[in-house]
């Protein structure tokens, strides 16, 4: 088995999960998911209001591109990379006189390091605001029975995203556990 490098491919743009899916099928049909271990699209994710509520979306960060970890030295390989529907070929060096002979170059490790990166960050949160809450912050209910309140930080849990608020209800002070997402900042 010879080394294991990270190589882009470029794939129809908005149909990078499909062709994700297919070259992964076709890897496996072929008995070749040792050779080519993982096959990455990266993504972020996203804040958007829809209808008046916040919700969280993946968004691709390189749109037409897939990230794959393979060995290229077996001449079957890169051949079913490239012959998987959705698949339009390695981003690579073109030599200008045959640009049918497209070598795929793999990626720098700064830049794996950099892509990987961003990955990791996107898995390991579940969606990070811009400014996060601080302790007495008046912040606005969102979502839930008592959307609309308003009430007072009390509590700030960073690693589980969620914050203890202060709502007054019938005059007396009960605390709320509640998500980021379901509060938003008071004007």
């Amino acid at each position: 088995m010879g080394e294991l490098k990270w190589y882009v491919v470029r794939s129809v743009s908005g149909q990078e999960k499909k062709a994700k899916n297919y070259l992964e099928t076709e890897l496996g049909r072929h008995n070749l998911t040792e050779l080519v271990p993982q096959v990455l699209i990266p993504v972020e994710k996203v804040f958007e209001m829809r209808n008046g509520k916040k919700r969280v979306r993946e968004r691709n960060l390189y749109p037409g591109y897939i990230i794959i970890h393979a060995d290229l030295g077996h001449g079957e390989v890169d051949h079913i990379i490239t012959s998987t529907p959705g698949v339009i070929g390695f981003l690579g060096d073109k030599d200008k006189k045959d640009a049918a002979n497209n070598k795929p170059v793999p990626l720098h490790i700064t830049e794996v390091n950099r892509i990987l990166g961003i990955v990791d960050e996107a898995e390991e949160q579940v969606a990070t605001l811009d400014k996060p809450y601080v302790v007495g912050e008046l912040v606005k209910i969102t979502d839930g029975g008592f959307a609309g309140m308003s009430g007072t930080v009390s509590e700030i849990f960073e690693e589980r995203k969620k914050l203890n608020v202060i709502v007054k209800i019938f005059g007396r002070s009960q605390p709320m556990e509640l998500n980021y997402t379901q509060v938003e900042k008071e004007a």
